[in-house]
């Protein structure tokens, strides 16, 4: 075996242990490219011209239009979340659903797909939701594990539903169109959503001590009332998330032309209900600046170490590796999902797009598999390993907001369902890829 076999998978590990042993995952990239510098000097081939175009890859990042939309649409799932109006939907929803046994876990994940296709934010929609819809269904008698499952896999939809920053920056990197892979998702993420519904109705009919409905006190008096209320809450953000997303799939505007509208409809919608506060304004601008600072970050740092793993010729050790599998696209396909899957357990979706998907993607291309349909299986399967115990994400963020009389291991049971449901809608994706290239098209 030469060195040059040797160094890629040497350099890939270094900084897999870096990001386990803790490290900021951008400079763990940036790291791992400064380390193995010296020795592509001392072994003399690598190519120091390189290392000037890193530079002009900056400016070219800080420059990308698309990923000029990532800030607009955390500020507005951010202001809608902050402002109060996530939880105007959920108790409104809650007192319509009520009455029927199970009702408010379809609130929950009515909800969750609305900030879902608000935020894409896996983390915020999780806390949001368990912060709001909790204590609720816990004070009405739903059971722990239930409760607790239905809240992280109603948070983990931001992956597929449209518009989502994960959708956005998957496009970004896989050198696809926005608007295919939004148009592209949109089908398996509604057939998810309606899975989750779906068993959520059925477990309380077989089961009504798990998911009973409101009692008489607590349902609406007036339901004429009360569904004037559901216009009211329910129709604006939906209308927002409606013209933001339609705008996009009739080519009427460009992603970050959408996202920028999204925002300032947020902005307007928290006015429009008395909610735009100037704390509130700050605090949403406060987050939006710390995510994408984080996600501008890694991206500069991954930048470095793909030109470092260039100059390696690691590009070329990474696609014979991929490319020469037996079983050809479906041995590469088994392993790149196997591979997005594991590493989901440890490190967030933003590091997998920017480290993993620009070793995957040039072979995929290769081997003629479409990458919209590509780049949706891998959100799927990356929801379906954030919701896996005992390392997913949803189920840390969860676990943080949740009292701590919640035992863990009632989270575990509570996703295992939803997960089965992941899996089963994963299997289709890949057995059916016509339901994302019906919309999507080719990529």
């Amino acid at each position: 075996m030469s060195i040059d076999d040797i160094i890629p998978p040497l350099m890939f590990a270094t900084v897999l242990l870096l990001i386990f042993s803790g490290y900021p995952v951008a400079f763990a990239l940036a790291g791992a490219s400064l380390l193995f510098i010296p020795v592509g000097i001392w072994l003399g081939f690598f190519d120091f011209s390189l290392l000037g175009i890193l530079p002009n890859g900056v400016f070219n990042i800080m420059g990308n239009y698309t990923l000029l939309a990532v800030p607009y649409f955390i500020f507005m799932g951010n202001m809608l979340e902050r402002s109060g109006l996530a939880e105007d939907l959920l108790k409104t929803i809650g007192q319509l659903f009520g009455p029927m046994r199970g009702g408010l876990a379809v609130a929950v994940i009515l909800v969750g797909t609305l900030l879902a296709a608000a935020t894409g934010v896996v983390g915020a929609t999780v806390v949001s939701m368990a912060l709001i819809s909790l204590p609720v269904m816990l004070r009405f008698g739903y059971s722990q594990s239930f409760s607790t499952g239905v809240i992280a896999a109603s948070g983990t939809l931001g992956q597929v539903i449209p518009p989502s920053v994960v959708l956005i920056v998957l496009a970004d990197q896989m050198g696809v169109s926005v608007g295919s892979l939004f148009r592209g998702s949109l089908i398996p993420g509604l057939l998810l959503a309606s899975a989750y519904g779906i068993y959520a109705l059925s477990v309380a009919w077989l089961n009504p001590s798990t998911a009973p409905a409101l009692p008489p006190e607590e349902r609406p008096a007036d339901m004429g009332k009360l569904l004037l209320r559901v216009v009211l809450v329910l129709i604006p953000p939906l209308l927002l998330i409606l013209l933001v997303l339609g705008s996009i799939f009739a080519g009427v505007a460009t992603p970050t032309e959408a996202g920028a509208f999204g925002a300032v409809g947020a902005i307007v919608l928290a006015a429009v209900n008395g909610r735009l506060k100037l704390k509130t304004l700050l605090q949403t601008m406060d987050g939006t600046a710390k995510l994408t600072a984080m996600i501008m970050f890694i991206l500069v740092g991954s930048r470095a170490f793909a030109l470092v793993f260039r100059g390696f010729y690691g590009d070329m050790w990474v696609e014979d590796l991929l490319t020469g599998l037996p079983g050809g696209a479906a041995g590469f396909l088994l392993l790149a999902n196997l591979a997005v899957f594991v590493l989901g357990f440890f490190i967030d979706f933003f590091e997998i797009a920017f480290i993993v998907l620009p070793l995957l993607v040039p072979a995929a291309r290769l081997l003629g598999i479409d990458l919209t349909w590509f780049g949706v299986m891998i959100a799927i399967n990356l929801q379906t390993s954030f919701l896996t115990p005992p390392f997913g994400f949803s189920l840390f963020y969860l676990r943080g907001a949740t009292p701590s009389h919640i035992r863990t291991t009632q989270i575990y049971k509570g996703v295992i369902p939803f997960i089965l449901i992941q899996l089963l809608i994963l299997a289709l994706v890949i057995w059916y890829p016509p339901m994302v290239t019906w919309l999507g098209g080719k990529g």
